[in-house]
């Protein structure tokens, strides 16, 4: 999981994904976050996952990858990583490996799918395969906070008030448990 979370929903939402990432047999979820614009990638975080080192990215069998929305796009500690990445493309390390997205945002209507399919562009030209969720999951059809079948999501209010529902939540497991399956089928 390699998410940016600025007030801990995304990091909430990560932890879930790799809660269902674990649940699929002989399979473990490493979590990683990027730094602030401004700070040093080398250096330790206070609390919560360690800075992510494009190791992690050549190591991973599948990657979820998570962003608050802002306006419509990943926010930019997110994007700043990303475009690090060009030695990655060149080298084609990541063709073929199983990817998702993930995002949280103020309201219902906050651009939760466009952030999604921004977050999957860098995806795509890395080859990578990237996943959604299924209808097949109950709660896309039935949620009345996040999720869509872009990805999971997550609807925290504008002052950040909500936690995730149960919905969510599931929806998060459900996310993280297909990456696992795929990861394993693809491997």
């Amino acid at each position: 999981m390699l998410f940016y979370s600025r007030h801990g929903h995304v990091q909430t939402m990560a932890e879930h994904i790799a809660r269902g990432v674990e649940l699929e047999a002989g399979c473990h979820a490493r979590l990683r976050t990027v730094p602030p614009i401004g700070v040093a990638p080398n250096t330790i975080p206070d609390a919560g996952p360690i800075y992510v080192d494009k190791r992690d990215l050549r190591e991973c069998a599948g990657l979820a990858l998570g962003s608050p929305t802002r306006f419509g796009n990943m926010a930019a500690p997110m994007k700043a990583f990303i475009d690090s990445t060009s030695d990655i493309w060149l080298s084609g390390e990541l063709v073929d490996k199983p990817a998702t997205v993930f995002t949280s945002s103020g309201s219902m209507h906050g651009g939760q799918e466009t952030t999604l399919l921004s977050m999957m562009l860098p995806l795509f030209h890395h080859g990578m395969v990237v996943l959604g969720i299924p209808y097949t999951e109950a709660g896309l059809v039935d949620t009345t906070a996040g999720g869509t079948p872009y990805g999971a999501s997550h609807v925290a209010g504008t002052g950040g008030e909500k936690s995730l529902t149960q919905v969510e939540r599931d929806l998060c497991l459900a996310l993280g448990r297909r990456l696992a399956q795929m990861a394993k089928r693809l491997h």
